[in-house]
């Protein structure tokens, strides 16, 4: 991820301080950004290339955040088992690697559990995906 596309996701995920709901301050994100990167990077590393030049593309609204790759599932991934633990396809290897190298990613096949334990840790809703043959969406929810 490029630097411009990190400095946007940290603008717009703006820290907040609670005062009032214990005796200490609370400090907090409406998004982890770990699960933001996670989803990104999994958008960037797992869309299609082929006969399309069609973005990635990151709406971010008052109450979610909206990531969506061109090309839908690949391999042994389907519409169906999406998302589920342990099940993971490669469609794009080298960018895998070179995210890998870079430090982007750390281990193949975890990006959507750790997303979806960051999220849970900072108590915002489940992952949402809509996901058919031509695109992936991913909707993150922000926190109530």
């Amino acid at each position: 991820m490029n630097c411009c596309t990190e400095e946007k996701l940290k603008a717009h995920n703006r820290r907040s301080v609670d005062v009032t709901s214990s005796a200490t301050h609370g400090i907090g994100q409406p998004y982890p950004l770990a699960a933001v990167h996670q989803i990104v990077y999994n958008a960037v590393l797992h869309r299609t290339y082929k006969k399309t030049n069609a973005p990635i593309r990151v709406y971010w609204f008052n109450d979610r955040i909206e990531i969506t790759s061109p090309g839908g599932p690949y391999g042994n991934v389907t519409v169906e088992n999406f998302g589920q633990p342990g099940v993971t396809d490669y469609r794009n290897p080298n960018i895998g690697d070179i995210l890998k190298t870079f430090g982007y990613v750390q281990t193949f096949g975890r990006g959507i559990e750790i997303a979806r334990r960051k999220l849970q840790e900072n108590q915002n809703p489940e992952l949402e995906f809509d996901v058919n043959q031509s695109t992936v969406q991913c909707i993150i929810r922000r926190k109530s």
